[in-house]
């Protein structure tokens, strides 16, 4: 959906996960899967409706908070941040980014709507670049770039997956596009919560994959070349997720018709393809 970026990638796009991720180093990997397995956890916690008591949903956010506290200073005691904890001694992994990540659960909880683009960018950075820089230090990168890397393609992503699930978002009376850009374009909320296929859908639905781009190029300049054998798997999904927003756009947006997906056969290709000239050029 349109939310948490590790959760949808982890569970959704399972393929997407493992031809990203399935080749690096035991240790390497088993860190991954303990942090996804706890997006998965508390992206569940973002099913709560926005508007509806949210009892569950909010004890469930300060329950995870105090076991991510646990984590740095004290025990855990639930299964998952059992698990994560040795990932993150080992790999010596910053607890801001986990209490970011539990920032934007809590942001989904409150709101289902985003004035501007400055609102929502702080929702893809909570959600979806906190998860990356949280994969920085699993992956031992230490330059100064790679962070600025890591947000602008966790950005990116979100958005990517922003325009996939505009449908599923809507049902459940989200909505990740920001309200200035939709009346500039003349079009509106109730249009989008309909399914409506307009001329200004199309103009709104192209501003944003343009942003996505943007952000994926931004990426791309921001990546240190001495980092570039640490970040493959990043950049194979990097490049499974550009090869989806083609596909969006290719397809004229048409995202309450279908879920646009990269077929599997085409992500193993990107994954090949990512790995050997990513291997190639160190």
């Amino acid at each position: 959906m349109g939310r948490l970026t590790a959760g949808a990638v982890a569970s959704s796009a399972g393929s997407s996960f493992h031809y990203s991720f399935g080749v690096l180093p035991r240790g390497q990997k088993h860190a991954i899967e303990t942090v996804y397995a706890f997006c998965r956890v508390i992206d569940d916690l973002a099913d709560d409706p926005p508007g509806g008591s949210g009892e569950a949903a909010a004890s469930g956010l300060r329950l995870y908070r105090e076991e991510i506290g646990r984590c740095y200073s004290g025990v855990p005691t639930l299964p998952v941040t059992l698990a994560l904890r040795p990932a993150i001694e080992r790999f010596d992994i910053p607890r801001q980014p986990f209490e970011d990540l539990l920032d934007g659960v809590e942001m989904d909880l409150r709101r289902a709507r985003y004035a501007s683009f400055a609102d929502l960018r702080l929702y893809c950075y909570r959600v979806a670049s906190a998860v990356g820089l949280v994969c920085l230090s699993i992956f031992g990168c230490r330059h100064p770039r790679s962070r600025d890397y890591a947000i602008d393609l966790g950005i990116a992503l979100q958005l990517t997956n922003i325009l996939r699930d505009l449908k599923v978002d809507a049902a459940r009376d989200r909505i990740y596009v920001p309200q200035d850009e939709i009346a500039a374009c003349g079009y509106s909320e109730e249009e989008l919560l309909r399914g409506v296929r307009n001329e200004a859908f199309l103009a709104l639905m192209g501003r944003q994959a343009e942003r996505a781009r943007r952000h994926f190029e931004s990426a791309a300049r921001a990546l240190p070349p001495s980092e570039r054998g640490r970040l493959l798997a990043a950049e194979v999904m990097g490049a499974i997720y550009r090869r989806l927003l083609r596909r969006i756009e290719a397809g004229g947006f048409r995202v309450f018709e279908r879920r646009v997906a990269v077929p599997r056969l085409t992500q193993i290709g990107v994954a090949l393809r990512t790995w050997v000239t990513g291997r190639a050029g160190e």
